[in-house]
């Protein structure tokens, strides 16, 4: 199907990352939980299934802020299918690693001892396969092997408090690096060929049952990750690698001092003078993922938020401007039309809206931003056109019922006058404005559909604890909610 054609037609879609799914031994992942769910999506008429970023996160957790802009995260492998291939040998999920590892640490000494028992039980085509892998993603996965096992040996700690030689990427220290650390190198190799190996196959089960799989690209990349460290010419660092400027936003609806990512900012002369080369290839890798794409805080192709390095918070931070409209050509003329999404919130202007609407991309309507204004507030659905994506709510609000329990007794009252008095109760009420909307495509937080309170938010802007956490368990999602939802997408024509 052509990449357009993707986001013109009326959809409805579900949004939960792979972590949320449900798993009796941690965190959710791509095993047979993972088809489930493509089942029940399929089962009640949800087209599209949206998950957060999916690379490999520091130790907060979060997905937008990872050590790969193209690696997978290896946290994400079903454990249960190597043992259905013998590439692990005892059933009770026990090795010879120490019993008080942690999760992360364990499932990483399991795909180790895996990868042994790969290499000399494999199929033939199997292993003809991992040297394809390794061969055809070489232009990231070398790099971000040898980072992979460079940042293990130094503690984790990040490339830029590495000894000079191996910060600044000397040529023979690096080759002698790779040789002593082949074992890590190939090891972390053999995990990405698993992870896309396994996503491959659950987007190919996805799609044959008529169900499209929506990514999400954060605009930015951590500071400490192998794109920075690999790739210094593509950020503003100053001559010994560090950050002047960092990323973020001015004080907005989550914050009041704003949000100081602390990402790099892009040096866009680069990027420009290569042919936006690094942006081609990301976005290559991306599509490779998935059918449709989000491009987190769009915004940042046309101007971005600089703050010193040295502001504890993003207020004291200025606009500078960013070539999006050449970068978004060039995209175009190497990847052909792509189904993108553009994550149009916070402080939008008419030069943004231009850059959106000159490359025909659908931006985002927020509900629960909808209430409490004018009239011509762009979030109310009679603002809408049928080229946007329509949510009551993202990973980063409060879930439609916890916003709505924190309202006034005012606020609540002008909400459902907007929506006619409804006899429905929140969060349906909600659901339904969605998909009742012109707007191509809609997405429910999975929060939403079991009716969740405050206790399911996934993330709260601004804060860098307790967040990422939530899963969700077969038992929250009644038949008579599987109904309900059923019900609104055939009504809606979805």
């Amino acid at each position: 199907m052509k990449a357009n054609h993707l986001l013109n037609h009326r959809r409805a879609g579900i949004l939960l990352h792979i972590t949320s799914l449900p798993n009796s031994n941690g965190k959710g992942n791509l095993g047979k939980e993972a088809y489930n769910f493509v089942n029940f999506l399929s089962d009640v008429g949800i087209k599209v299934w949206q998950t957060l970023p999916l690379g490999v996160p520091h130790l907060d957790g979060s997905p937008y802020q990872c050590l790969s802009a193209h690696a997978g995260n290896p946290a994400l492998i079903d454990i249960e299918a190597l043992l259905n291939k013998d590439w692990l040998q005892n059933k009770g999920f026990k090795c010879q690693c120490e019993c008080n590892l942690s999760l992360k640490k364990k499932k990483h000494c399991l795909l180790s001892e895996a990868f042994g028992y790969f290499q000399q039980n494999a199929e033939k085509e199997e292993l003809q396969n991992f040297v394809d892998f390794c061969n055809a993603k070489s232009g990231w996965l070398d790099d971000f092997a040898l980072f992979s096992a460079l940042r293990e040996d130094f503690a984790e700690k990040s490339w830029n408090q590495w000894p000079d030689e191996f910060k600044n990427r000397d040529p023979l220290a690096l080759k002698k690096a790779r040789r002593r650390l082949d074992t890590s190198i190939k090891n972390t190799k053999f995990e990405q060929f698993i992870f896309h190996s396994q996503w491959n196959e659950l987007k190919d089960y996805a799609n044959k049952n008529n169900v499209l799989l929506f990514g999400d690209i954060p605009i930015f990349v951590s500071y400490d990750s192998v794109d920075v460290w690999a790739n210094r010419d593509v950020f503003k660092l100053n001559v010994n690698g560090d950050m002047s400027v960092v990323a973020g936003v001015p004080p907005d609806y989550f914050s009041e001092t704003g949000q100081r990512w602390g990402n790099p900012h892009y040096d866009w002369s680069y990027l420009r003078e290569t042919g936006f080369e690094w942006w081609i290839e990301r976005m290559k890798s991306q599509l490779e993922l998935f059918d449709i794409l989000r491009i987190d805080h769009f915004r940042g192709f046309e101007a971005a938020w600089e703050i010193a390095a040295d502001e504890e918070t993003a207020i004291n931070g200025k606009w500078v401007k960013a070539p999006g409209h050449f970068l978004l050509d060039a995209l175009k003329k190497s990847l052909g039309d792509m189904p993108l999404v553009a994550e149009d919130l916070g402080v939008i202007t008419e030069e943004v809206e231009t850059l959106r609407d000159n490359f025909d991309l659908p931006g985002m309507k927020i509900l629960q931003f909808s209430f409490g204004d004018s009239p011509q507030n762009p979030y109310l659905p009679h603002n809408y056109d049928k080229n946007t994506v329509v949510y009551t709510g993202t990973h980063d609000n409060n879930t439609s019922l916890g916003w709505f329990n924190e309202l006034t007794e005012k606020e609540q009252h002008n909400v459902y006058q907007y929506l006619g008095f409804s006899p429905v109760k929140m969060p349906y009420v909600l659901i339904g404005t969605a998909f009742s909307s012109v707007s191509n495509l809609a997405i429910v937080p999975m929060q939403d559909i079991l009716e969740l309170d405050e206790s399911g938010r996934m993330n709260t802007p601004g804060t860098i604890t307790g967040n990422w956490q939530w899963q969700f368990t077969w038992e929250q999602l009644t038949l008579n909610k599987a109904t309900k939802l059923k019900n609104i997408i055939a009504m809606f024509a979805r």
